[in-house]
């Protein structure tokens, strides 16, 4: 409805300017709203206000000469002129009737819309470094990603889902070698195990499985594993440099052969850990891009040099500095290490550069909050190589914070102490896991309450809109089981609700298209989950207060009618956000 009413005064807009009225050049910025009040209508009009000063006319004279051109027709009860110039709308009552008529004819395509239509968006999400297994903090950049992907398809974008997979680079060093430590220790070596080495129990079943695979075969008990590396922090040494020597000496030992399958026997074993996992979780990817093919087929090599070519690198103690503090980012950033070891920071720019180059008009990175800093010299490394940087967004995801009952959980992946989003979703299920984390704003802090996402209730929002949901389906078999034949037919009397519950139901099920392209416009997932409360906790009310199947055959039709097309729409926003619709609970 908010599509066809601005284009009614779009039209007017453009007569306004045939006449006279405004310059031809006039850009139309006026608004069609909502209103708060239902006593000031349906929806308000700013055109008045805003286009004042090009008609050189008082904003209510302005206003009349609208309402004045504005087309009649049936979807419009009346129009009236607020305050200094508002133009509220009252709609009649048969604009609703058609909504619900277009809710059953459309099902599932019901809110749906064209926005997005021609425009390719890339969205990435999660990411995780594949080092271990995904804890529950992971879990929120995964369900707000999914969310917001299947959002912006339903608003009509082109959406890629990416998943970028960190193969290459020192963590997954870190990850080879405590892997290999481990192995060590279930060959009887005696093994100091590093302070910033990975230590979770998921590192001893990688290990058993190369110990499975290798006997010790890979452990010579007569080399000394320490030989050349400096003391731990924990015996007054550096951590860093402790931990760089022993991948060192790790790969010395190992050789190339032995080295590459211990490495990628621990990155795929924990990465379709993390397949298997999303994938059950209902988070699907068209592709998942690997940073280790960058280095293969030239791209961080071919963006360094173009940063070169263009005088943005400079050489300095031995490493090689991208001028990004030139772009806006707080100071310069290595590229190149005096160790000649490419930086994460060098696969990034070339993961940009490609993402821009596959011709995407939008590329969306979902980050988590402590990534803040990181969004600067991102988008000074593609200002430099001459890319539009305004074609990113970075939409940052606050860790959720597990709690149950006073407890707060750890979630450190490094330590090996962490609840895992499989337990989570174990324990609570894969609904009210993705219903949860996209309930706030994803800069927001999330306390995620276990008990309540586990609980029967009004007051879990995840059981009530499903349970809203089951009851309508209720309904329907109860038809079937009394004999009763239904079908949402055409001929159905709608105008027979005009209850106030019958009219709060109609009013929320109209604002669903608009709603989804303004939480889509905002990248706010978030939006949906009020809404389907609302929707969820009209349609209760409503229950509670009519009884549906009733001797009346004609108000029996519309009541069904009108709750059928309310399931529908409760499932269209279940669905974007992942969730199910249960027929029975």
């Amino acid at each position: 409805m908010k599509q066809y009413l601005s284009t009614l005064f779009t039209q007017v807009f453009e007569t306004l300017k045939q006449q006279g009225t405004i310059a031809a050049d006039t850009p139309a910025r006026f608004t069609i709203d909502r209103t708060k009040d239902a006593r000031n209508g349906d929806f308000a009009c700013n055109i008045a206000m805003v286009l004042s000063k090009a008609a050189k006319m008082r904003p209510r004279d302005l206003a009349e000469q609208v309402t004045a051109l504005l087309p009649e027709t049936v979807q419009i009860e009346k129009v009236e002129i607020a305050g200094p110039g508002f133009i509220n709308i009252f709609l009649d009552r048969s604009a609703y009737e058609d909504t619900l008529r277009q809710i059953m004819a459309s099902t599932d395509q019901y809110g749906q819309s064209k926005m997005g239509a021609g425009q390719s968006v890339l969205v990435e999400y999660v990411s995780a470094n594949p080092t271990g297994p995904l804890h529950v903090g992971h879990g929120r950049g995964a369900a707000y990603g999914s969310a917001l992907a299947n959002l912006l398809s339903t608003a009509g974008y082109s959406v890629h889902r990416e998943y970028y997979v960190n193969d290459a680079g020192r963590q997954m060093d870190i990850l080879a070698t405590s892997v290999w430590l481990r192995y060590l220790e279930l060959c009887k070596a005696e093994i100091k195990f590093p302070v910033n080495g990975y230590k979770g129990d998921y590192i001893w079943d990688i290990a058993a499985i190369l110990h499975d695979e290798h006997g010790s075969a890979l452990y010579d008990a007569h080399l000394d594993i320490y030989e050349g590396v400096p003391p731990d922090e924990d015996q007054g040494g550096d951590k860093e440099k402790h931990i760089d020597a022993l991948i060192t000496r790790c790969k010395w030992l190992l050789e190339d052969v032995s080295y590459r399958h211990v490495f990628k026997l621990s990155i795929d074993t924990i990465l379709n850990d993390i397949r298997q996992d999303l994938g059950e979780f209902g988070v699907e990817y068209d592709e998942w891009f690997s940073e280790y093919s960058l280095t293969k087929n030239g791209t961080v090599q071919r963006a360094i040099e173009q940063l070169k070519a263009g005088g943005n690198t400079y050489l300095q103690d031995g490493a090689l500095w991208f001028r990004s503090s030139d772009f806006g980012d707080e100071k310069d950033r290595v590229v190149i290490r005096d160790n000649g070891q490419q930086t994460y920071f060098a696969s990034d720019i070339a993961y940009h550069l490609n993402k821009l180059e596959r011709g995407f008009d939008q590329i969306i990175n979902i980050w988590g909050a402590d990534h803040h800093g990181y969004v600067p010299r991102v988008k000074a490394a593609m200002t430099a190589l001459g890319t539009d940087a305004d074609k990113l967004t970075v939409l940052l995801v606050q860790f959720a914070n597990l709690y149950r009952g006073e407890e707060r959980l750890p979630m450190s992946t490094r330590s090996g102490e962490f609840v895992t989003l499989r337990d989570l979703r174990k324990e609570v299920g894969d609904d009210a896991a993705r219903f949860f984390y996209t309930q706030r704003k994803s800069e927001q802090h999330l306390d995620f309450d276990l008990e309540l996402a586990k609980s029967q209730s009004n007051d879990n929002p995840v059981y009530y809109i499903q349970y809203a949901h089951a009851r309508i389906a209720s309904v329907v078999k109860q038809l079937a089981e009394q004999g009763i034949t239904w079908t949402a037919r055409d001929d159905i009397d709608l105008s027979i609700l005009n209850s106030e519950q019958e009219m709060q139901l109609m009013t929320l099920l109209a604002r669903y298209p608009e709603m989804v392209e303004t939480a889509a416009q905002s990248y706010e997932p978030h939006q949906i989950t009020y809404f389907l409360r609302e929707l969820a906790q009209a349609f209760h009310t409503y229950y509670y207060a009519s009884k549906f199947i009733v001797d009346d055959t004609a108000v029996r039709d519309a009541r069904l009618y009108l709750i059928v097309a309310t399931q529908q729409v409760l499932r269209n926003g279940l669905c974007i956000l992942g969730v199910s619709a249960p027929e029975v609970m």
